[in-house]
């Protein structure tokens, strides 16, 4: 029987079957359709739902390596803050979530969107930084809100914490949002946007070490965004632990020694170069920098006419003043220019060519040897001297102290000072050297250019029997289970070719000028610690009438002051030099901090000045009214315009040690001063 036959005995059956037919026929072209539908049509709205309901990385930040001093002191640590970002991929109104959170942060939306539209150029993917630091009852408010806040993440960030405030800030640094041009280098490719990276010191210099390796934490959220659980924690690794050869109590005894002073102070281990407390005053706070500083505090900075952002003891060159001469003595026993006995009858002046060339002291200081001219800062001995010795082998001779380069204490921006020669001028000038330019040099003056750090490490160097040491502040680095990744042994730089009955003449003169009646630093002596030392004044400005170069006179005008010393005299252990900016002279305002910091070394009981000691500092250290005209104040160091944080600030135009100072003797005659 055929299958005709079979419909035509049951035809009902027939219409059913065809009926069945259309129906899933029906259905299927239903489902075909609802599948193009959601592939074609709604394909990107069902794709980006299905983006929410998913698993969410969400990286945890690293704590930077803390930093502690030689005895294991915490200079440097990390504190808990709270931090709010944003998932792009999650938020699908976001003018409204802008508006909505800036509301909360109490920021202006502009900032959010500046934020938001920097971190789209990345991953989006990754959430996106829109607020640091932020207070914890905010913190609450964004949380309880987080159902109308799509996307928005809440977490807990370490965040720089320096305990001591401003105390060796320059030394330390400090941090800035990492940029887009740094973002693409290869030192930055595993780091984030929003994260912070050192800028300046040692945060820059050992960013490798302290910046530690972020971690993630792997969590399943719903189509809102809302965590349901946490599937996996990746910890992060912290940064290395640094150890510097810094000495936390000397370091806060040196900064506190110098009051509301602008200036600068360098104290050195004489035997190993360890860098024992730098000092550059006045200072800043590093914590306003590690969330990010605001706007008005960075202009508040830059604007600050005394600079504290500059480093002075690194990058602040200024003449030595008569500290310079304790070089000249040197050289001039080297070359054999002048004995121990070799003596000049100073009355007061001098005539170099045809012009004349004062002593600080008018009526002169009569006959006078080496240990006398260094003693009582004579200058018309080392006008004489200096002339003889030639500023060809004066110069070959103070390189080999550590003066004229850079020493390599390894952080960015160090300045080399300036030690000039005839062929330098040559070069710079197109123009022949003068004696007259010698007598200047031979006292610290002209275009003779110094550091604190070099004047520190020429002190060393007499100290020591004349090795400079390279400088240095890391004494070990170690990761955390106490393994040493880096380790600084002391390194000779160079020996200068000195006999030890010439440093022996030096360091003679160098105690008398503190322990002997007469010397400029006599007030400043130590009844419990001998110690030896050298003042210094420089001038800074030439005025038309000098009668009045004292406290009187315009901050700007009045001459900056120095000494350099090391201790014990017969035992050498520490090495400073301080140089005070526009503080007068230096056995008054310069001598008395270095004091404080033999003190605070030493473990003595700090002894406040008296008004006849003070008074005593200031008869020691007068300077002739009639003084070196021959600075020009463009080249003061305290010129020195900061920098954008997020920049490279090692580039110092101000302070170009190419623009110098000096004029032509044969014009303008110079004097100098304690």
């Amino acid at each position: 029987m055929g299958l005709n036959s079979g419909w035509a005995e049951f035809p009902g059956l027939k219409n059913r079957f065809i009926l069945l037919s259309l129906a899933a026929a029906a259905i299927f072209l239903l489902l075909a359709l609802r599948l193009w539908y959601l592939q074609v049509i709604a394909a990107e709205h069902y794709l980006s739902l299905s983006e929410k309901n998913r698993i969410r990385y969400v990286p945890v930040a690293a704590p930077r390596g803390p930093v502690y001093d030689r005895n294991g002191e915490l200079l440097v640590d990390n504190r808990p803050a709270f931090g709010v970002s944003v998932l792009p991929s999650e938020v699908e109104e976001k003018a409204q979530l802008l508006e909505r959170l800036a509301s909360y942060l109490g920021v202006e939306t502009a900032e959010l969107a500046r934020r938001w539209e920097k971190g789209m150029r990345y991953s989006r993917y990754r959430p996106i930084p829109l607020a640091e630091d932020v207070g914890r009852e905010v913190m609450e408010i964004i949380q309880e809100n987080g159902v109308s806040l799509p996307g928005v993440l809440t977490e807990v960030r370490p965040v720089r914490s320096y305990p001591y405030g401003e105390s060796a800030a320059h030394l330390f640094g400090y941090l800035g949002e990492i940029t887009e041009r740094e973002i693409q280098e290869k030192a930055f490719k595993d780091y984030r946007l929003g994260e912070f990276v050192g800028k300046v010191g040692l945060e820059k210099t050992l960013e490798s070490y302290l910046h530690g390796r972020e971690g993630q934490r792997r969590v399943e959220v719903d189509v809102k965004g809302r965590e349901l659980r946490l599937l996996k924690t990746l910890e992060p690794a912290p940064g290395n632990r640094v150890f510097l050869t810094l000495q936390r109590d000397l370091q806060i005894a040196a900064e506190k020694a110098f009051a509301d002073q602008a200036g600068a102070a360098v104290a050195l281990d004489v035997r190993t170069g360890e860098v024992l407390a730098l000092v550059s005053r006045p200072g800043f706070d590093p914590a306003l920098f590690a969330s990010g500083i605001s706007g008005q505090q960075w202009i508040e900075l830059l604007q600050n006419p005394r600079h504290p952002l500059q480093n002075r003891a690194i990058r602040g060159q200024y003449p030595p003043g008569s500290t310079f001469k304790v070089a000249v003595a040197l050289a001039a026993l080297k070359a054999g220019v002048a004995t121990p006995a070799t003596s000049v009858n100073c009355e007061g002046k001098v005539a170099i060519g045809n012009r004349e060339f004062r002593c600080w002291k008018k009526e002169g200081h009569g006959v006078t040897d080496l240990k006398k001219a260094l003693k009582e800062s004579c200058d018309v001995w080392f006008y004489k001297v200096g002339v003889d010795l030639g500023i060809d082998r004066l110069a070959a001779t103070v390189r080999e102290l550590g003066l004229g380069e850079p020493l390599g204490l390894g952080l960015d921006g160090e300045k080399g000072g300036l030690i000039p020669d005839r062929a330098w001028k040559r070069r710079r000038f197109g123009a022949g050297w003068y004696d007259g330019e010698t007598a200047i040099a031979s006292i610290g003056q002209g275009y003779v250019l110094t550091t604190p750090l070099q004047l520190a490490t020429m002190t060393a160097a007499v100290a020591n029997g004349g090795k400079v040491l390279r400088p240095h502040v890391v004494k070990r680095i170690e990761d955390t289970a106490g393994k040493i990744l880096f380790e600084t042994a002391p390194e000779v730089l160079h020996s200068a070719a000195l006999s030890e009955a010439a440093l022996r003449t030096v360091r003679s003169g160098l105690e008398a000028v503190v322990n002997e009646p007469g010397g400029t630093a006599w007030s400043s002596r130590l009844e419990e610690i001998r110690f030896a030392g050298k003042t210094g004044t420089a001038q800074v400005v030439r005025l038309k009438d000098d009668s009045n170069r004292g406290r009187e006179a315009l901050y700007q005008h009045r001459d900056h002051a120095l000494f350099i010393a090391y201790a014990p005299a017969d035992d050498p252990q520490l090495a400073v030099a301080v140089v005070v900016e526009h503080g007068g002279h230096g056995g008054s305002a310069a001598a008395p901090v270095a004091r404080a910091i033999f003190t605070s070394y030493f473990g003595l009981e700090p002894k406040p000045e008296t008004a006849e000691a003070a008074a005593e500092a200031a008869v020691d250290s007068a300077v002739d009214p009639v003084a070196d005209p021959a600075v020009d104040p463009a080249v003061d160091p305290v010129a020195d315009p900061a920098v954008d944080p997020v920049a490279d600030p090692a580039v110092d135009p101000a302070v170009d040690p190419t623009v110098d100072s000096a004029v032509d003797p044969a014009v303008n005659p110079a004097t100098s001063g304690d």
